[in-house]
């Protein structure tokens, strides 16, 4: 333990001089046990679409004390808003925290070291571009989630799901068929001892890979219940876990009160998956009418993306990017479904293996426009993606209240210049258009500071 306790230490260290050296935004420690005052702000609270008349928000250790129509005082920075919108931090619903940026044969086989150092790099961008809460759908995030908690690096919150858990040829099985054949127990795979994803083969195998993450303090726990884009063996109409195999993850997520999420486009899939007791479909895009109907009665959510071209298929094969087809037709159904059905919609990404695409992530919340209000797209992507991440009960990392702007709220909160419920595309251009950016009531950008 001793010994482990000086790698973490060093590890930790050697993040820090690599964020001094890159020059990344580093925040005062002070700034935690000072108050921060915004004046003369309109608020969108993250839940109306309406914004409030001129306010005044009184930020003190990490939490939103006080708003009023009127002047407030006791603060050590004033930070005068001129008439800008004051609103929460973005979330991110379906977030791969260690897979942004690397190539698939990089995050697979590449330096961990360096994978964590690139994961350190867009986590700052990611919470540059006003993204102040993610919630990872896979992969090794405990690390990086750690550093940023102990403000060796500047990223945005991290709700860590860690390995994705799949099936011998399930999606995020990224073995070679010379790996073949698998023996129970045996050695385990490079993708495994990195901890992108585990191969269960069985309920007890399940159990076992699904403690593992909680163990390692997973808010919540994903598996692969059907095909998918990215994986080589992985047909896009098939179903993988059995219902056994679904439910014994299940029992484990309940018995630390959280729960599980599914990779889930067909609807066997989706089925299989709420009967075996998940509580969150990602994406569903491939759903038919029965399904969708279900996961409303249900009261389960649906996390999707507004996928809409194929600028994600660069680096697929011909096999992958005929799936990734399939999927972007399926887009305008699914927000159709949810929208008929009024399932309880959570709003992510789900960016691999692009800088230029996470880059567009503003862009992509933008589009939801398509189908959705301004303000109800940045609801989604506010104080409904909290909502969401609340299920993780006992095992959330960050107890309070997110996505919102109202007294006793966390202070994640971004002052933008313009009117994102008249034009949300400013969102598209977060260096222009966020002038100042808070997170946890620390201030990590503000270009109004003389």
């Amino acid at each position: 333990m001793l010994i482990w306790r000086k790698a973490r230490s060093r590890v930790a260290t050697l993040l820090g001089l690599a964020g001094a050296i890159l020059g990344l935004p580093s925040p005062s420690p002070a700034q935690h046990d000072s108050a921060v005052l915004f004046r003369n702000v309109r608020i969108f609270d993250g839940k109306s679409g309406l914004l409030s008349g001129p306010s005044s928000v009184l930020v003190r250790n990490k939490v939103i004390e006080k708003i009023s129509s009127g002047d407030l005082t006791a603060s050590n920075q004033i930070i005068d808003g001129a008439g800008r919108v004051l609103m929460p931090g973005l979330i991110d619903a379906h977030w791969h925290t260690m897979l942004v940026r690397p190539t698939p044969m990089a995050a697979l086989a590449g330096d961990i070291g360096y994978n964590n150092l690139l994961a350190a790099a867009e986590a700052t961008a990611t919470l540059m571009r006003g993204f102040t809460t993610v919630r990872d759908m896979g992969g090794p995030s405990f690390g990086l989630k750690q550093a940023i908690d102990e403000d060796l690096v500047v990223g945005p919150r991290i709700y860590p799901s860690g390995a994705i858990i799949t099936v011998t040829s399930g999606h995020g099985d990224f073995r070679q068929l010379s790996d073949l054949p698998r023996t129970i127990g045996g050695m385990l795979s490079r993708m495994e001892r990195i901890g992108g994803s585990m191969v269960a083969d069985s309920p007890d195998e399940v159990r076992v890979r699904a403690r593992e993450q909680l163990m390692q303090g997973a808010s919540q726990v994903k598996l692969t219940a059907g095909g998918g884009v990215a994986s080589p063996f992985s047909p896009l109409d098939v179903s993988t876990f059995t219902e056994p195999e679904l439910r014994a993850a299940v029992e484990a997520a309940d018995n630390w009160g959280t729960y599980v999420v599914t990779h889930a486009y067909t609807p066997v899939a989706i089925q299989r998956s709420i009967a075996a007791g998940v509580r969150c479909i990602e994406h569903g895009h491939l759903m038919d009418e029965a399904s969708a109907k279900l996961i409303a009665e249900k009261g389960i959510w649906l996390s999707t993306q507004p996928f809409l071209d194929l600028s994600a298929a660069a680096g697929l094969g011909p096999a992958e990017q005929d799936k990734l087809r399939q999927v972007v037709a399926g887009t305008d159904r699914v927000y159709a479904l949810a929208k008929k059905y009024r399932i309880k919609t959570a709003f992510g990404t789900d960016v691999l293996f692009s800088k230029e695409l996470a880059d567009e992530q503003g862009s992509m919340l933008a589009a939801l426009t398509r189908w959705y209000t301004p303000a109800e797209a940045l609801t989604m992507a506010t104080s409904t993606n909290a909502e969401l991440l609340s299920l993780s009960g006992p095992r959330n990392p960050y107890p309070g209240r997110l996505g919102v702007v109202e007294e006793g709220a966390l202070a994640d909160l971004l002052l933008v210049d313009g009117n994102p419920l008249d034009d949300i595309r400013i969102i598209q251009d977060p260096a222009k258009n966020f002038v100042v950016i808070m997170k946890d009531g620390r201030i990590y950008k503000n270009t109004l500071a003389h």
